[in-house]
């Protein structure tokens, strides 16, 4: 490998933004792009006609509604690192998609509601990181409202995460008294103008706590300020990179991403400390260097109709190792058959443009005629089966009743993309034509119904089921499982892999059945 693409690499930086629901994430991404010069207009979550929509939430669904639904990819530039940015979903009908993301990215970026604190879907994608050994950047959000205390929300975050926080900025002043921050980091005071860019001028370098122009420009906050900061220097542990690296501690910034307060200190910090492209693990125990000269990668994310003018479906594909060449023919793992790639892009949400070549960590859109899964390798020959992407047992069941029989058709090729894509999982019973989607949350329903009626031209309703738990069995016994098979038919089901699945009216009932049927094994992931 050459100094050249070894330089290509060490540059990347690949990161997704986590949070629970409202926490502000994608208006966080938004003053990203902002600082990173990839928009000129930071645009509105919540938007009015008259006003600009995010560039993250591009789809009209989640313009409507003002949520995240599916993960969006963004590339930009800033002081000499490409940085390839993952805007995932909040909420936790939409968490599968958020997990797929997790595995495709070096390191996070946790946003916090400081009015709010630490919640529910916050645990739980903190421990998904954990579990990956993702390293975590904290953002304390909103501050400019009337909301906890500082060192609450640290001590609540280390207690609920489990994680060693580790304050790199703290919030002069809080609510309707936010004035801006200081940062621990470059020993910089901050000030700011809502709702406008920043430039150098505007950060105000003092020699330390006791310069006088800190009382001059803080005012009667300045007393408090250095109270503050001599308190959590005193409790809290220096930032230690490798502790960051291995997941163990968390740099904590402070701020306002609709006020532009304190989001370009965290992006200066980011570019400085974020890890380059890390190894990718294999099914077999083993890693994919990114310094390794032979390409592989991994598609983490389908979406088809990214272009509703072109009807297209685009494969999301991490770069794991060596250089991506367009036009250059690889070999699909899966199916063993060759594949080239003509037009790869690289993303601005769903705005795309045609690259001739790709380094570890960035995101590559392929198009897809119907050839890749979830969890796919890409490769120059070698047989690398990355770690498995889950689904999860979905926890509500609805039959599938078309609307429209002139457009069956429609109605189930919509079904089978998009449950190629993770939007929903689609189940075809034993007995019967009957088909069953399964779902994480309600939301997943109306976002199918949206977008087969508004992508596919198709309608549906759906009609409830009594099943609320589901798992994959597998047996190496034909007479055991035929068995079972004829004992519970009427329960039985298979998935778009024609894995065979249970379903049951809750967990006490695959419980009961997993005590009386011997010889078959239950998963409740799919990757087994």
């Amino acid at each position: 490998m050459t100094d050249q693409v070894r330089k290509e690499i060490d540059r990347r930086l690949t990161f997704a933004i986590i949070s629970h629901p409202d926490a502000g994430k994608t208006t966080i991404t938004e003053k990203l792009l902002l600082f990173g010069g990839a928009i000129h207009v930071a645009g509105a979550v919540k938007s009015k006609k008259n006003t600009r929509a995010t560039t993250s939430d591009f789809m009209q669904i989640e313009q409507d509604r003002g949520i995240s639904i599916s993960t969006s990819v963004m590339g930009f530039e800033y002081r000499g690192r490409k940085i390839n940015l993952l805007d995932t979903p909040g909420h936790a009908d939409f968490s599968e998609d958020t997990y797929r993301t997790l595995t495709a990215v070096d390191s996070a970026l946790m946003v916090i509601d400081s009015v709010k604190g630490v919640e529910e879907r916050t645990r739980k994608l903190c421990e998904i990181c954990r579990m990956r050994t993702t390293p975590i950047i904290t953002f304390m959000n909103k501050m400019d409202r009337e909301g906890r205390e500082p060192v609450e929300l640290l001590d609540e975050a280390e207690e609920e995460l489990d994680i060693t926080v580790c304050p790199m900025s703290w919030p002069v002043g809080r609510g309707r008294d936010f004035k801006g921050v200081y940062s621990l980091y470059e020993n910089k005071l901050f000030f700011f103008n809502p709702h406008g860019g920043r430039s150098e001028a505007d950060g105000v370098e003092i020699s330390g706590l006791d310069d006088p122009r800190l009382d001059r420009m803080a005012g009667s906050l300045a007393k408090k300020l250095r109270e503050e900061i001599e308190l959590i220097q005193g409790v809290y542990p220096a930032f230690d990179r490798q502790r960051y690296l291995a997941g163990l501690q968390t740099p904590v910034f402070f701020g306002s991403a609709l006020n532009n307060f304190g989001v370009r200190e965290l992006l200066d910090c980011f570019v400085n400390i974020a890890p380059p492209p890390r190894p990718r693990p294999l099914e077999d125990g083993d890693a994919v260097s990114p310094y390794n000269d032979r390409f592989s990668g991994l598609i983490f994310k389908i979406h088809a109709n990214m272009d509703p003018r072109h009807r297209d479906r685009i494969a999301f594909m991490r770069i794991c190792s060596g250089v991506f060449e367009r036009n250059k023919t690889y070999q699909h793992v899966r199916s063993g058959k060759p594949y080239k790639t003509a037009s790869p892009t690289a993303f601005m949400a769903q705005d795309r443009m045609v690259i001739d070549e790709a380094y570890p960590g960035d995101i590559v859109g392929l198009h897809d005629t119907g050839a890749f899964k979830i969890g796919d390798a890409l490769t120059e020959g070698e047989d690398l089966r990355f770690t498995g992407i889950p689904n999860f047992s979905p926890q509500i069941f609805k039959s599938v009743l078309n609307q429209d029989p002139l457009k069956s058709k429609q109605l189930e090729k919509g079904l089978q993309q998009l449950a190629e894509e993770g939007v929903v999982q689609l189940f075809s019973r034993l007995t019967g034509n009957e088909k069953l989607v399964g779902v994480v949350g309600v939301l997943q329903f109306d976002v199918l119904q949206f977008r087969l009626e508004n992508e596919y031209k198709a309608l549906c309703r759906f009609e409830a089921t009594e099943y609320t738990t589901a798992c994959w069995l597998k047996c190496g016994d034909k007479k055991t499982l035929d068995d079972f098979m004829r004992r519970h038919s009427a329960k039985l089901c298979r998935d778009r892999e024609g894995r065979l699945v249970f379903l049951a009216r809750n967990r006490w009932m695959i419980d009961r059945t997993m005590e009386a049927e011997k010889g078959i094994e239950y998963f409740f992931t799919s990757d087994f």
